[in-house]
C-alpha cells in the first residue's frame, strides 16, 4: 500500500471512537523503516485552534487498516 492511499483514510481511535484526522506525513529511518505516521485534523480551522494539532501514530498502535478507515489504539 502506498502512503498516498493511506492519506485518504480517516484515522479513528478505538478506545473512544474519536476521529483523529488523516495521515499527512511519515517519519522514515535511513533503512527505510517507518518510525511513525503524523496525523492531523482534516479541517483547517481545527488545526488552527487546537493546541496540539498533530498526533504521532506508530505501526504498533495500528489495529486495522480498512477500505476507508485506519483504526488505532491510543
Amino acid at each position: 500500500m502506498r502512503l498516498s492511499e493511506l492519506q485518504l483514510k480517516m484515522v479513528i481511535n478505538v478506545q473512544d471512537g474519536k476521529h483523529l484526522g488523516v495521515i499527512i506525513d511519515a517519519e522514515v529511518t535511513e533503512n527505510g523503516e517507518i518510525n511513525y505516521f503524523v496525523v492531523a485534523p482534516r479541517h483547517f480551522f481545527r488545526r488552527l485552534f487546537k493546541s496540539d494539532p498533530e498526533t504521532n501514530i506508530t505501526i504498533k498502535q495500528i489495529v486495522k487498516i480498512g477500505e476507508d478507515v485506519i483504526l488505532v489504539d491510543l
